[in-house]
């Protein structure tokens, strides 16, 4: 072979080795690139826990930012795990506390307790009647007042001559007596809802009359009857309620002035 074939040949050989280094270039290339990729692949759970940690500690009263330096950060970083695992035992002592207020409620009515409060009330009940009946009979008021014991509990029956003049409901002062007495006895029943409730007869009320109607006129009564225990004898306003019944549901037939007498009424209900 002759020296310029050799040369030639040498050459061509070295043109070609460009191409090793080319190739090398390119899968460096490519493995960087694969790795930049992977690297800002963003994890989501992680990012939201990081971002809650952050939110944290700038919503912390102690939290401060360093000063000078130009640098930035927070003093006081927590770790999420530990803030979650807080928030997890917090949750476990308010469900643990809320557990064993249920069990002491539970506890504190028992059917031996449940029965002891039911006959200290039924006592209590029992003594008022007796007392009011005691004060009826003692000042003679059987005509105007009367007090029996039914399944809704104590009722107290008072005529309405006794408490209003005809077509009023402003009460007279000859009633003074009886409700002061029974607004003495009323906190001593300890929780008692006590109904003050109004009737008439059926017989419509005149042109000229005050009130529009029958259940206007039961309405004001009984209202008369409760604004005197709770602004004159100082007793709970949640100690009563005021109910109109009109004539609605008369105890006797209002067929005669007799009976109508017997239906007009305001009846005081210390409910079982």
């Amino acid at each position: 072979m002759s020296r310029r074939s050799k040369k030639k040949h040498a050459e061509h050989e070295n043109n070609e080795r460009w191409l090793v280094t080319y190739s090398d270039l390119i899968t460096l290339l490519l493995v960087f690139f694969v790795i930049m990729y992977s690297m800002s692949k963003v994890d989501v759970a992680k990012y939201n826990q990081l971002a809650q940690s952050l939110q944290f500690q700038f919503n912390k009263s102690d939290s401060v930012m360093p000063q000078g330096g130009g640098g930035s950060g927070l003093v006081g970083e927590t770790d999420p795990k530990k803030d979650q695992k807080a928030d997890n035992d917090s949750d476990d002592s308010k469900k643990k506390a809320g557990e064993e207020t249920r069990a002491n409620d539970t506890k504190a009515e028992t059917p031996a307790e449940q029965q002891k409060a039911e006959q200290q009330r039924e006592n209590e009940l029992q003594g008022l009647l007796k007392i009011i009946t005691s004060y009826i009979d003692d000042n003679k008021l059987q005509a105007t007042v009367s007090a029996v014991d039914t399944d809704r509990g104590i009722i107290v029956t008072l005529k309405d001559y006794f408490l209003f003049d005809l077509g009023s409901a402003t009460l007279k002062s000859g009633a003074y007596p009886v409700l002061d007495k029974m607004g003495t006895l009323f906190p001593d029943l300890h929780g008692a809802q006590i109904s003050v409730e109004g009737h008439t007869d059926d017989l419509p009320l005149s042109s000229g009359a005050k009130f529009q109607d029958n259940w206007r006129l039961s309405s004001e009564r009984s209202l008369s009857v409760v604004r005197y225990f709770t602004e004159q004898k100082g007793i709970s306003r949640d100690t009563f309620r005021s109910v109109a019944y009109a004539d609605t549901k008369p105890v006797a037939k209002n067929d005669s002035e007799v009976n109508r007498q017997k239906n007009r009424r305001v009846e005081i209900v210390i409910l079982r």
